[in-house]
């Protein structure tokens, strides 16, 4: 049996990269597993036959991260084929390598709306059921950037700081409805938004880091599927870094 068992997940930017490594494991591990996208149908469709490979249902929908009726309405159409969400992963995220003194307005607001109001919106849009249900996981993908000093982007580091406090506030008001709520902050990885960083970035990331060298995105999806479980029952409100050691 798998950890995740006749649950149902949602996890959002689920097409491409640690997104993708989430919804397979999970999927591997007994849960259903829906997910947004963004821009390809030909990933989406080629994450939906990963998923469906280990016998469980699984669902893609089109619709971004900030359209609060789209996320509504893909809730309810989860919820009409299920017994509701169990599981939310706040994963849908952008990054962006721009110096503050360059950055433009617009910058800024795209990397805060994408990673913390599309975590916002995608969390209340779930939450309503959850609490009618008494139960429900929560975690939110943060980043190392967001919760240690380092070179990083200004905005970016900021959204991922802003994660974590909406972790540690959103699981005091909810726990006693059964839910918890933590953060998951992973180092620079092999694909997704670490793809942004220059090599030479990467390279002086690897020097630093006691493994020597950067994470796999399989290596956060095996991570996120035991912080989900029922077997991590008691975490609420933490934060914990996956870096290989900086």
């Amino acid at each position: 049996m798998g950890m995740l068992d006749g649950r149902t997940a949602l996890v959002t930017g689920g097409s491409r990269g640690l997104g993708r490594a989430i919804c397979t494991t999970l999927a591997r591990e007994g849960a259903n597993v829906a997910f947004n996208y963004a821009r390809s149908s030909a990933e989406a469709e080629a994450v939906l036959a990963d998923i469906r490979a280990h016998g469980v249902k699984g669902w893609a929908h089109q619709v971004s991260v900030l359209d609060k009726a789209g996320l509504n309405a893909m809730v309810r159409a989860i919820e009409a084929e299920t017994s509701g969400i169990d599981i939310l992963v706040n994963n849908a995220g952008v990054g962006q390598v721009v110096p503050l003194a360059l950055m433009e307005e617009e910058d800024w607001d795209r990397v805060m709306d994408v990673n913390v109001k599309g975590a916002f919106l995608t969390t209340q849009a779930v939450l309503r059921g959850m609490i009618h249900r008494q139960r429900g996981r929560i975690l939110n993908i943060s980043s190392l950037a967001g919760v240690k000093m380092m070179q990083a982007p200004v905005h970016y580091s900021a959204a991922k700081a802003a994660l974590k406090g909406m972790t540690e506030a959103l699981a005091k008001e909810i726990g006693r409805y059964g839910i918890t709520v933590n953060c998951l902050a992973p180092g620079v990885l092999n694909e997704g938004v670490s793809g942004n960083l220059p090599p030479a970035k990467q390279d002086e990331y690897v020097r630093h880091c006691a493994m020597r060298r950067l994470g796999q995105v399989e290596e956060i999806a095996e991570a996120v599927a035991f912080f989900v479980s029922d077997r991590n029952s008691y975490m609420n409100g933490a934060t914990v870094v996956l870096d290989g050691g900086v």
